[in-house]
């Protein structure tokens, strides 16, 4: 059942640097209403309305990689469906990083490359 679907419009000058970093392993997504000072570090999206909230063992698809959501931060539901606004944290551990935070992990990691305008965010 689909619960979040969106495309990415862009991204800032310095929302990729904790991608690749194995410390980090991080994006924060916003949708294209962010300011701009939060729009320098984040992966924006359209805007779109949250069907279901994510939950644990749900499969988050990003840019056509498969991803199985680990862990759900208490805030991250409230503004994934008001801001369009999450870190996805691709450590894959059980309890999240921060209160906003979705944990998520795959066979194949999300690299700056994948990231691309018209790729798309879904949750599943």
């Amino acid at each position: 059942m689909l619960k979040f679907f969106s495309e990415i419009t862009g991204w800032g000058n310095d929302a990729l640097f904790f991608l690749e970093d194995p410390d980090a392993n991080f994006i924060i997504l916003f949708n294209e209403s962010a300011p701009p000072e939060l729009a320098d570090i984040s992966v924006l999206h359209t805007e779109t309305k949250l069907l279901m909230p994510p939950e644990k063992d749900d499969i988050l698809i990003i840019a056509n990689k498969a991803f199985t959501i680990t862990a759900v931060g208490e805030e991250a539901i409230h503004t994934l469906r008001d801001l369009g606004h999450c870190t996805i944290c691709f450590k894959g551990e059980a309890e999240p990083d921060r209160p906003g935070c979705i944990m998520a992990a795959g066979d194949v990691p999300l690299k700056q490359s994948d990231i691309r305008v018209g790729a798309t965010i879904e949750v599943h």
